[in-house]
């Protein structure tokens, strides 16, 4: 028997659940298909790479990348820790809640590197230029960027692995193009340092805004300007950041508020969230769905697409869990490849859909997104292998606790321990303030952690 050929689209850490979800099935014996992972960059780990480049790389294409230097992460590690790797097995040690980048990035290399004996090839450097349905299968178009070359393939399932925080909303503010200062997107933020004794204005009110404006407090910026649509964040902000009503318009350095005030900024910080874009598939088989907790409609069990169930999308929703969210959706996908989960027909999965999408229209809270998504993945988890639901719900328990944090104190949330959904280990507390802790590399961190 011929057999089964699965395309992955991206090798990021929803490409790399991909890996770890059939590694696990082989470790238990199990015949796995063939694995064909097409990336964009020249390593994995997707939007974990930091790059210095914006716009576009080196070969012409638009750059993938969002992180930017000084980034630690803005929720417990714990919560994204990986149920087949702790942080204790790959760090041999306890190390704090709330690492910088690098060592997150270090750590999903790690798992990696243990659970990659599956057979599969990686083609680096490879985008793919065209995926499109053909008679029952996929055929795949993609090009060397290095050579130039284009090539082509037939796939019995494709996986789309490439997330959805990488192709900016940018909309449109009045006068902005008479704006006098630097003008950019949080997709091509590199450095907060580079707005030192600066006034920033960040339009949108949600994580990309909150964690920019705290990193440019940091590192020297004068003052911090968020500017919200609907509702404040609402934290106890230091005094160097303010909250104001969007902005009406803008005219050379000046911001124009609802509120009638009037402000004075050098940049100006687009943190207003990506679309779905996916210009390699082919029209009938492209996600188009606004970004969400949950995707309103085209996706089973929020990853199989209903016109084609051999084509699933990992990655796709809004999330307040990361990893475990990748690695169960991933774990799911590879059960219906293998067999062992069978997919309804057309109208059970449209209405199961129309379910969840209106739950989710019902949210209201932080508490609410976070429950939302626990009970999601303890859905999946009816079906699949991963985790066990108490580890799951412990995930939620401990991001809610993450959000009263934040609400008592912006500054000093990161400066506090949770302990593993898994082993029940505790971390250790950063050796100072996370808020002058100016050093992010792995070195100093893990210094820190004897």
């Amino acid at each position: 028997m011929e057999k089964i050929k699965i395309g992955v689209i991206g090798c990021g850490p929803c490409g790399m659940a991909v890996v770890s979800a059939f590694n696990e099935a082989k470790n238990k014996g199990q015949a796995i298909p063939q694995l064909t992972f097409f990336e964009k960059q020249d390593k994995v780990s997707g939007l974990w790479n930091l790059t210095w480049r914006t716009g576009i790389d080196e070969y012409g294409e638009p750059v993938h990348g969002s992180m930017y230097r000084y980034l630690w992460s803005n929720g417990p590690k714990e919560c994204l820790e990986m149920a087949n790797y702790t942080f204790d097995e790959h760090f041999k040690k306890p190390i704090p809640s709330f690492p910088p980048r690098i060592v997150l990035q270090d750590y999903l290399l790690g798992r990696f590197e243990k659970c990659s004996q599956t057979g599969h090839s990686i083609l680096f450097n490879t985008a793919v230029r065209n995926v499109a349905e053909t008679d029952g299968k996929f055929k795949i178009c993609y090009e060397d960027l290095k050579t130039k070359q284009c090539s082509d393939d037939t796939f019995d399932y494709v996986i789309v692995a490439t997330g959805h925080f990488s192709f900016p909303n940018l909309p449109y503010y009045p006068g902005i193009e008479t704006f006098n200062g630097k003008v950019l997107h949080s997709h091509d933020f590199r450095n907060a340092a580079e707005f030192k004794d600066q006034t920033v204005v960040l339009l949108g009110s949600s994580y990309s805004a909150e964690d920019i404006a705290l990193q440019c407090v940091k590192y020297g910026a004068k003052k911090c300007i968020i500017s919200y649509r609907t509702n404040k964040m609402g934290y106890n902000w230091p005094d160097n950041i303010i909250e104001v009503p969007q902005i009406e318009k803008i005219e050379n350095k000046l911001v124009f508020c609802k509120d009638g005030s009037t402000h004075e900024a050098d940049a100006i910080i687009f943190c207003t969230g990506y679309k779905h874009h996916y210009p390699f598939m082919e029209e009938k088989l492209r996600l188009k769905d606004a970004t969400n907790i949950y995707c309103p409609k085209h996706l089973y069990k929020g990853v199989v697409y209903e016109d084609n169930p051999k084509l699933m999308y990992l990655g796709a929703q809004d999330q307040c869990y990361t990893y475990t969210l990748f690695d169960i959706q991933a774990c799911f996908v590879r059960d219906i490849i293998l067999g062992k989960i069978d997919i309804p027909d057309r109208e059970t999965m449209v209405k199961s859909i129309a379910g969840w999408y209106k739950r989710c229209m019902t949210i209201t809270s932080p508490a609410e997104a976070i429950n939302y998504q626990r009970d999601y993945l303890e859905d999946l988890l009816t079906d699949t292998d991963y985790c066990s639901k108490e580890s799951n719900s412990k995930i939620a328990e401990m991001l809610n606790t993450w959000v009263g944090y934040k609400k008592e104190n912006i500054l000093t949330y990161r400066d506090k321990c949770f302990a593993s959904p898994y082993t029940g280990a505790m971390a250790i507390p950063l050796t100072k303030d996370w808020f002058y802790c100016l050093d992010d590399s792995k070195e100093s961190f893990l210094r820190g952690c004897q």
